[in-house]
């Protein structure tokens, strides 16, 4: 059996602006990226601190403090709104109970403060 755990975070990012007119994603810095331990096209949910939205898309690389949503999903942000940016991975229960998700923690800027 294979259970669904947190690997990958990205803790109160700023929204930087939302494209409606964009094939689709999210456009996060590349520091952030690797930062997080994301891959570009990996899939990731977005946790809407505003106004309480869940949703999925994938990654892409973006400018140095970027974090915009492109496409449908432009539709479930604003500019300045705080998310979190979450992805899962799937393992034994055995494997979860030792493993540690890669955290980030930034600032109203979209930098690194901290890495949990």
């Amino acid at each position: 059996m294979k259970i669904e755990v947190l690997s990958n975070k990205i803790h109160r990012a700023r929204v930087t602006d939302a494209n409606l007119n964009y094939v689709g994603s999210i456009s996060i810095d590349e520091k952030l990226i690797d930062a997080a331990g994301l891959c570009q096209w990996q899939k990731v949910e977005i946790l809407n601190i505003n106004n309480g939205e869940r949703f999925s898309t994938y990654v892409i690389k973006g400018k140095p403090g970027q974090i915009c949503l492109n496409g449908a999903a432009a539709r479930k942000v604003q500019k300045d709104d705080i998310v979190i940016i979450v992805a899962y991975a799937s393992m034994s229960p055995k494997k979860a109970k030792t493993f540690t998700p890669k955290i980030v923690l930034v600032n109203e800027k979209n930098e690194v403060v901290k890495n949990i």
